[in-house]
Parts: C-alpha cells; structure tokens; sequence
C-alpha cells in the first residue's frame, strides 16, 4: 500500500463549494480506500491505496467527487514521497522567519508547469519571492506588505484554475501525518 495525499482545489474558500470533512472522508472510502484521513477543512485527504498509478487514482476521486458534489473539484495527488522531496528540495530558510514573511507551496495541476506558472507571474521586488521546485512553486510574501504583493492576483491569471496552494506550516503538517 502507498500512502497518498489529495489536495482539492477550491473548497470551503469565501462560503463556496461546501464539503464537510467527514462526508469528504466517506466519499475515498466508498472508492475502496483505506486509513482514509483529512487535515483542516481546506480539502487534504491522507489514505492509502494499493494503486501504483496517481493519476488513475486522480481520476478516479475526481469522478467520484464530481457525482456526489455535482461540481468538479480539481485536485492534486502526491504520494508521501513526493511530498517528502518537496519539503527536502524548499529554498535554504524556507519557512524559518514566519512573523516576518507568509510561505506557501503551490501544487500545479496537470498539465500546468512549473515554467508556465513562473513565466505568468511578476513578483515584486522587495515583497515577493518565488522558486521553482519539483512540481511546485515555493512563494514567499513580505507580511507587513501582502497588500503590495503582486502574487495576492494570482486569482486574476488563467493559471489559476490549476493551482492549489497550501501554507508551508500544513505542508509540513501532512508530511508529520503520513
């Protein structure tokens, strides 16, 4: 069995797309998951599958999701160590000043790539940081100056649509539950 995290896109954001997580969990289970588990209400499901092949699992949760939510909810597979070499692969200080910079880690959904993502974006000197990484984009936000950040608009790109961002602190969180 391999241990799997999905992290669903946009779910439970601004009063849209409403999941609890406990029906969330029913819905891998009825796929034949196992030690299905979620992390805080922003759509990280842990289980395990014997499935060798992530993007047939992918389609297979999503399909799933999509007849029981009736909306498509795009989302990310990793396994555990995919997960561990993003963590492993940050930039030097990731994550090690957090009163002073806000860290995220943007999972791409195929078929987004890391240089897309980069070449769409204009970070602000002296505000934003961002890093390409194994399937991911590190971003670094100055916090007494989000309102300045040119990645606040990221909402505003095509790229958007196939992103899902998670905090460094609930990256390193999953990585402590597998």
């Amino acid at each position: 069995m391999k241990t799997y995290i999905a992290l669903l896109r946009g779910i439970n954001v601004g009063g849209k797309n409403i999941i609890k997580m406990d029906d969330l969990k029913t819905a891998f289970e009825e796929l034949g998951l196992k030690n299905v588990r979620t992390y805080i209400a922003s759509g990280n499901v842990i289980f395990n599958s014997p499935e060798e092949d992530k993007f047939k699992l992918k389609g297979l949760v999503e399909k799933k999701l999509l007849k029981r939510y009736e909306i498509e909810l795009p989302l990310k597979i990793v396994n555990s160590k995919e997960l561990e070499t993003i963590i492993g692969k940050a930039p030097k200080d990731f994550g090690k000043e957090k009163e002073k910079y806000r860290y995220d880690v943007w999972f791409l959904i195929e078929p987004l790539t890391v240089k897309e993502v980069l070449q769409s974006l204009n970070p602000r000197e002296g505000i934003d940081t961002i890093t390409a990484g194994p399937g991911v984009v590190y971003s670094t936000r100055l916090t007494s100056m989000m309102g300045k950040s040119h990645l606040a608009k990221i909402n505003q790109l095509p790229i958007y649509e196939k992103t899902t961002i998670r905090s460094w602190n609930t990256v390193f969180k999953l990585s402590r539950m597998i």
